[in-house]
């Protein structure tokens, strides 16, 4: 019987192709929004992640700014800024292992008589550089890391060496020039996977304090944990010391004590609202196809309301139409949900390609079984709930007054 209706409702959907095409138009725009959205979220959400989890679970940050949040911006114009005493702070607790400030300005730097404005970051070269040379995105790919007792030396970022940032594209023992002062390529960092990042340059701290005018002060500190230390209890013990040492009141705290976790949920939560705001926007899109299809079923009830009074006549029950109706309604969802997940992969695969040509190597598109099965059963869904009224209607008709509708 399954089988008699799904054939009756392929031959009814292939015989009115036109109909059939306009009908699932508004759901295949609804899922291939959703199915593009979700992925790209998702792909980017991933990628986000593994770069927060390369800095390594032992790792804690202390950023300046209070509740307005963590954020490069906020790192280096926040009113109270990270010092040295801050620091100090941070080394006498027990729990830490190692720590270390960086400084962080965006400044003009010169090649070749070209001038570019990028993030040069002052970077330490004492015991607590192993702090930045132990993240996984840390990677010297040509040269060596900057040294201790060494002036005037810069590592750069991958897209200045291998892209076509500068017109000439710096090497190895190249001079590039900030505020006039020439700094010499000593190294090359691989590839980070986003732009802000792999067109950083990198000096000593000492370097920057002079360039900057900001001696003593910093734009984050990094801390690593002693093994079997909490995170969270450690970042407690930290915004504790820290703000007794500032004179602070809690709540009212000048900076922020950050872990890998707490980062991975940031970023995971906000991800997450604007997922659901873009998907509710494509959701009209599918209420506007589920109409498109109850009108579609309603239609056709009229123009087979014979077909249904002979059917009725030779034994067919109410709920034999109505299964037909619903067979037929439910196809026009499942039709539409393929398309749909066809060209969401289309769209969110395109989206990533432009996005890697344009540097941001983040946003990637990620498709899991559960995304597409998921999408193709609500397809189904939205078609089947649609065709319930009109299905109704036609269950409920009078065989002799079916018989003699014109």
């Amino acid at each position: 019987m399954i089988r008699d209706f799904l054939r009756f409702a392929i031959n009814n959907l292939v015989h009115r192709k036109m109909r059939s095409l306009l009908t699932i138009i508004g759901i295949f725009i609804g899922i291939a929004a959703v199915v593009s959205l979700i992925s790209v979220g998702d792909g980017m959400k991933n990628e986000i992640n593994r770069q927060f989890e390369s800095m390594g679970s032992d790792k804690l940050m202390v950023v300046p700014g209070g509740a307005g949040g963590v954020g490069m911006m906020n790192m280096m114009t926040a009113a109270v800024p990270l010092t040295e005493a801050d620091l100090k702070v941070i080394k006498r607790q027990s729990g830490v292992d190692l720590a270390g400030g960086v400084a962080y300005k965006t400044i003009a730097v010169k090649y070749k008589d070209e001038i570019k404005y990028t993030m040069v970051s002052g970077v330490p070269t004492d015991e607590s550089q192993e702090i930045f040379t132990s993240m996984d995105n840390f990677n010297i790919i040509k040269g060596h890391d900057l040294e201790d007792g060494k002036d005037g030396e810069i590592v750069i970022g991958y897209d200045i060496a291998y892209t076509d940032y500068f017109n000439k594209r710096p090497g190895i023992r190249d001079k590039i020039y900030i505020d006039d002062k020439p700094f010499t390529v000593c190294g090359i960092i691989d590839k980070i996977g986003n732009s802000q990042d792999d067109l950083q340059m990198y000096i000593t701290l000492e370097n920057a304090d002079d360039l900057f005018d900001m001696a003593g002060e910093y734009g984050m500190i990094m801390v690593k944990m002693k093994s079997n230390v909490n995170p969270s209890d450690l970042a407690e013990i930290l915004r504790h010391k820290i703000r007794r040492a500032r004179g602070e009141k809690e709540g009212e705290e000048s900076f922020q004590v950050q872990t890998t976790e707490q980062l991975m949920n940031m970023v995971s939560d906000i991800l997450g609202v604007i997922n659901a705001v873009l998907i509710s926007i494509a959701s009209i899109s599918l209420m506007v196809g589920g109409i498109g299809i109850m009108n579609t079923m309603y239609t056709s009830v009229l123009e087979r309301t014979r077909e249904i009074g002979i059917m009725k006549a030779i034994g067919a029950k109410n709920y034999h139409v109505m299964l037909l109706f619903l067979f037929e309604s439910g196809m026009l969802g499942m039709v539409g949900g393929i398309i749909g997940v066809g060209v969401g992969v289309g769209l969110a695969k395109l989206a990533e390609y432009l996005a890697i040509q344009s540097g941001f190597a983040m946003l990637k598109a990620s498709f899991s079984t559960e995304l597409i099965l998921g999408s193709l059963a609500f397809s189904f869904l939205v078609g089947t709930l649609s065709g319930i009224l009109p299905a109704m209607k036609a269950a409920k008709l009078n065989p002799v007054d079916a018989l003699r509708f014109e």
